[in-house]
């Protein structure tokens, strides 16, 4: 399944076991021997929510969340009736999400999730930087002076304002999409994206995902940018974030402060992977 492209498999764990699941997520998203795809999530029963995401990265990393695949989850439970109520709550290793879904012919087509109040502090993280250091902290890309935020939501984002788009090509991407997720200011990495500012409703991103490389969406990370404009006053607490993939919208709203992201989800296929 896949949200604006940012693709994962799915097991429904309501029925299936895995037992090595990091293994598992590096065998079954490897694009070249594989099925492929940004990582594995595993839809499982959960005591305090309708189901229970967990997932993995594509080097078999563990995440905590994510914005895109959450709304998969709830499209694949609620089109097959594991749970049949609008709207859904999803347990994940970042908390309980709530999912609004839009249905049409008894099939989800768009859902808004409650991604939950953003963490604003070095050890929501974690980032060695101080308080003070995490909004516009100035670096260097490529020769271009540039302007870092650092917000969680539920898993590590670095919002870089202030390099041009049009100078990452994958191979630059890659290059300091790798460099950034690895520095020694994030103790267990982060996710980094690269952001144009259109005008103060509308965005335009590039993602690097901690564990999985250049994706094509990230919602958490979509989110991440747009607190991040609200905290830099480049934005206003409404855009829409145009991704690889396809369009986001996002809001961080004064009187929860929670971010609620609108989206698609799709399904692309289903199989049966060896088991060996």
């Amino acid at each position: 399944m896949h949200g604006i492209g940012n693709c994962y498999i799915y097991i429904n764990c309501f029925e299936e076991r895995v037992g090595d699941a990091p293994s598992v997520a590096r065998a079954i998203s490897d694009r070249n021997t594989g099925v492929g795809s940004d990582g594995l999530i595993l839809i499982c029963p959960s005591q305090v929510a309708d189901a229970r995401m967990e997932m993995y990265n594509l080097d078999g990393s563990r995440a905590q969340t994510c914005g895109n695949g959450i709304r998969c989850l709830a499209k694949y439970i609620y089109d097959r009736g594991l749970a049949k109520k609008n709207p859904l709550k999803i347990e994940t290793d970042a908390g309980v999400l709530t999912i609004d879904m839009t249905i049409e012919n008894g099939t989800m087509k768009l859902a808004r999730v409650d991604m939950g109040e953003p963490g604003l502090k070095p050890e929501d993280l974690p980032t060695t930087l101080s308080p003070e250091q995490m909004v516009d902290h100035a670096i260097r890309i490529l020769g271009h002076e540039a302007q870092m935020t650092c917000v969680s939501m539920g898993n590590p984002h670095a919002v870089i304002y202030g390099a041009p788009l049009n100078i990452f090509t994958p191979i630059i991407l890659a290059s300091e999409g790798a460099r950034l997720e690895n520095d020694p200011m994030f103790p267990e990495r982060t996710n980094v994206h690269f952001v144009k500012v259109h005008n103060p409703k509308e965005i335009t991103m590039l993602i690097w995902e901690r564990g999985s490389g250049p994706t094509q969406a990230c919602g958490t990370g979509a989110a991440a940018v747009c607190v991040a404009g609200v905290l830099t006053d480049r934005t206003e607490r409404e855009i829409t974030a145009h991704l690889p993939g396809g369009d986001l919208q996002l809001e961080w709203r004064v009187d929860d402060n929670h971010v609620y992201l609108t989206g698609p989800a799709e399904e692309i296929f289903t199989g049966h992977w060896p088991d060996n």
